[in-house]
């Protein structure tokens, strides 16, 4: 059954030339989970989205490798600059592979120029390096370069000096008195001044040393000749941006734009291309140049492939107008550099083209601009911000020695600080990854899969769940899971994925429902008189499903959705099937009999001891609240008279009720024998339907000091067992026993 209107709701975007640019990685450390929320995981998402919709992606990025900070990480290593960029490449494009931030042209490519690809460059490549300089010279001889003095601040020393940037400078500030203000501005009261308002300035890196203000010359862009036409660019085309984008670019635009340098005092960058000896020790500035690293790379992934003009399908606005879509990735401390002075480098680069007298908007034959730049907040680590520079920060190299990258990926994806900031906690990370995407999207999988391997014959013999493939039943179930779908879609075609992710895990949790609601482990052997046609049917509804969530998951989880794919038997590639094609949910796949868990449950206490041995902590604190029995004990058992402490107790379920505020709990009323009863909360919804547990007899623990979960307090426990893929199974008896008899 093909509802068109419902699987198909991006399908008129397909064939487009998608460029997904890459915030570019300063090499001067590892990168680390406050980078990747940012600006590493969402560009590949969507990246991994648009090609699995039929559109032709292109995705650069590189490694951002001059600037003063590099160089004084060699000089307090004392090795050079080019050492200290050689390694933190290598690092990070490495981290970047373990978790699967693809660049390379294998995914849904196939080698084809024309499908496009991917390049993690660096800023000390030649091509990038001739390709800038080039730039400069055009935009020179269009006179859309000044020459400007400015003060900047100079430390002197016994070899000589150097000039500083502003964030290695700190002294007090002229407004509020803070004695720890920056070089150009006070984080306590937010001014900005300029370099000979600063009280009492010193060196960060030497305080021994003296710090003057010299004047400098230095090459300047006119911003200032672009403020019109970015404004006109901006109100056409900036109604999809998000609201910090657009308020981030407005306020800039509010203002006055002024000519901005793009050189500095410093040898390790990149040459100034001008003849005159005054600028023979400068360097172009690496905002300037950094930008232009989604251009060049283009360019150069284009001759890596033997086609040198294939970027231009990327860049070039084509002759019937129809534009590529540029989609910029990066933090919130970027907006500016990609929704103005790189919109502005474009725009000048065309104009000087042309050779027209004033800028436009671009046209056809000019280079494309931006599209959308879906900028992230910041994600922050315990309330404080990720800094490579405090050393406040969980390593990406580091975390993926110990953990599963999809685990990442999806904890991530659903805490992902798309409009606000947001926190990473350990204890946040387990209990999403066991209590959502194992206990939700795991169980499903498993039981399902499971399942299917158990359905035998009146010989016992094991058959094939297609014998019972319906695909006229269930139609309205499989209505809903494409509302469901088209609403991933659409946000994925915006950028918004955690809203993505949060459809795709309902319907994960409509597929358990079905299940409950379908029972079909009550149909895996044939019965005298009983039809099982029906709850079979279900299984194989759902096995549809399952291999449908493999493509949609695959964006989000790339690594485990490769290994569903091939225990679902499936032949070719996933990359090869078409996202819209997973909604229509008419193919049953032949499961293979090797399947294994898709996550495995992670502990929250071994995660805790391990980082603190990293942090250099020799002792690990126990649970203060801990039985000071089990404390004691080395080899993990605990004494008879301990475990008898534990009383627990035959309890018969007598009504279901679901929590008001939580999502997976149940209110359960217990008969235990007493008169009144008791009242338990358990965390069960997703395992099991209210009719399912109404007459229970249940293992109830009985001595458990009464706690309020969400508000309503809970009297006990119920006893059940956890598998690997998030699978609940209650413990019952076999046997009718009177409510409150003990167990022992």
């Amino acid at each position: 059954m093909r509802h068109t209107d419902v699987q198909d709701p991006c399908s008129k975007y397909m064939d487009e030339y998608v460029l997904i640019s890459v915030a570019w990685p300063y090499a001067n450390g590892p990168l680390h989970l406050g980078h990747v929320a940012g600006c590493y995981l969402p560009p590949d998402i969507q990246a991994r989205f648009e090609r699995a919709c039929g559109n032709k992606v292109l995705m650069v990025s590189g490694s951002d490798e001059h600037g003063t900070p590099i160089t004084i990480s060699a000089e307090q290593e004392g090795v050079e600059p080019q050492a200290i960029v050689d390694r933190f490449h290598a690092i990070n494009t490495q981290a970047l592979q373990d978790l699967g931030v693809n660049f390379g042209a294998e995914d849904g490519t196939r080698g084809n120029p024309e499908d496009g690809g991917g390049l993690f460059n660096r800023t000390t490549h030649p091509g990038h390096v001739s390709r800038v300089q080039k730039h400069i010279q055009i935009l020179h001889e269009a006179g859309m370069l000044v020459v400007q003095t400015s003060e900047q601040y100079y430390e002197n020393g016994e070899e000589g000096g150097r000039f500083l940037p502003d964030r290695y400078v700190k002294g007090t500030c002229p407004s509020c008195q803070n004695e720890e203000a920056r070089g150009d501005q006070c984080d306590q009261c937010g001014s900005t001044y300029e370099p000979s308002e600063l009280v009492n300035p010193s060196s960060a890196l030497h305080p021994e040393r003296e710090i003057s203000v010299l004047e400098t010359e230095h090459l300047f862009y006119r911003l200032d000749i672009f403020q019109e036409v970015l404004k006109d660019w901006f109100n056409e085309n900036s109604k999809d941006w998000k609201p910090n984008v657009r308020a981030v670019t407005s306020q800039w635009l509010e203002q006055e734009l002024r000519p901005r340098a793009i050189s500095r005092d410093l040898d390790w960058g990149i040459d100034l291309p001008l003849k005159d000896a005054r600028w023979s020790e400068k360097c172009v500035y690496v905002w300037f140049e950094a930008v232009q690293g989604y251009l060049t790379c283009s360019q150069i992934w284009a001759e890596h492939v033997g086609e040198p003009d294939a970027w231009k399908r990327w860049w070039i606005i084509e002759d019937d107008e129809v534009k590529p879509r540029h989609l910029y990735f990066l933090g919130k401390d970027n907006i500016p550099f990609h929704s103005i002075i790189w919109p502005a480098i474009l725009m000048g680069l065309n104009q000087a083209k042309s050779g027209d007298e004033n800028p436009s908007i671009p046209r056809r034959g000019d280079l494309a601009l931006p599209h959308n730049i879906p900028a992230m907040e910041y994600l922050m680590l315990d309330g404080g911000q990720f800094s490579k520079s405090r050393k406040h920060a969980i390593w990406l190299p580091s975390f993926l020695e110990h953990h599963d990258p999809d685990q990442l990926r999806y904890y991530l994806t659903i805490q992902m600080p798309e409009q606000s900031d947001a926190d990473f906690t350990w204890k946040e990370f387990v209990e999403r990854v066991n209590h959502e995407l194992i206990s939700t999207y795991g169980n499903l999988v498993h039981r399902v899969l499971s399942l299917c391997q158990r359905i035998v014959d009146e010989d016992n013999k094991q058959i094939s769940i297609a014998h019972f493939n319906d695909q006229g039943r269930f139609s309205d179930a499989t209505a809903a899971v494409q509302e469901r779908a088209k609403a991933a879609t659409l946000h994925l075609r915006h950028s918004e994925f955690k809203k993505a992710l949060k459809e795709i895990m309902a319907i994960c949790q409509y597929g358990n429902q079905h299940l409950q609601s379908n029972a079909p482990w009550t149909a895996l052997k044939p019965q005298e008189d009983v039809d099982r046609s029906e709850p079979l049917a279900a299984l194989a509804w759902a096995l549809r499903l399952v291999r449908s969530l493999a493509i949609w998951t695959r964006p989000f989880m790339p690594f485990q959705a490769e290994r569903l794919w091939r225990m679902l038997g499936e032949d070719g590639e996933i990359y090869d099937v078409d996202w819209h094609t997973a909604a229509e949910l008419d193919t049953l796949p032949e499961p293979s009999d090797q399947i294994s868990p898709l996550f495995q449950r992670l502990d929250l206490d071994e995660i805790l001891e391990r980082e603190k041995e990293i942090a250099g902590e020799n002792t690990v604190r126990r649970d203060e609240k801990q039985d000071a029995e089990v404390k004691n004990v080395e080899d993990g058992s605990i004494e008879f008279e301990t475990f008898a402490k534990v009383e627990m107790i035959v309890g018969k379920v007598k009504t279901v009720d679901i929590h008001p505020k939580a999502d997976r709990l149940y209110v359960v009323s217990i008969d235990d024998g007493s008169e009144q009863g008791r009242t338990v909360c358990a965390g069960l919804r997703d395992h099991y339907d209210v009719s399912e547990l109404v007459g229970r007899n249940v293992v109830v623990v009985a001595n458990l000091a009464p706690r309020k979960l969400r508000g309503i307090e809970s009297e006990g426990m119920l006893l059940a067992a956890d598998g690997d893929e998030g699978t609940v199974s209650l413990l019952t008896l076999d046997k009718d026993v009177p409510p409150g008899s003990r167990i022992r």
